[in-house]
């Protein structure tokens, strides 16, 4: 399926509120990046915490989502080696 016609590629609103109030806080992971934001420092939130990015000409045209990660690497613990008994002698 491809994307609905009427859906806007960003919000619009976002960019005035950079300019007018200088925030930089972007809540909306999912809002294309657009070529108004090139050269602004942006904090992008994940759910947990925001992370901080500056945005660059290779981003534009990406999600705003791809540069924050919102999973967990999973980390396995490493087994305990049990200590052999050395045989007496």
């Amino acid at each position: 399926m491809s994307r609905a016609i009427w859906k806007p590629l960003y919000n619009t609103n976002l960019i005035e509120n950079l300019e007018k109030n200088n925030i930089y806080k972007i809540y909306a992971r999912r809002d294309t990046i657009s070529p108004e934001y090139l050269n602004i420092k942006v904090k992008i939130y994940n759910g947990i915490r925001f992370f901080e990015t500056i945005i660059t000409e290779a981003m534009i045209g990406h999600k705003f989502g791809e540069y924050a990660p919102s999973r967990r690497i999973p980390l396995h613990k490493k087994k305990k080696i049990k200590n052999k008994k050395k045989p007496k002698k």
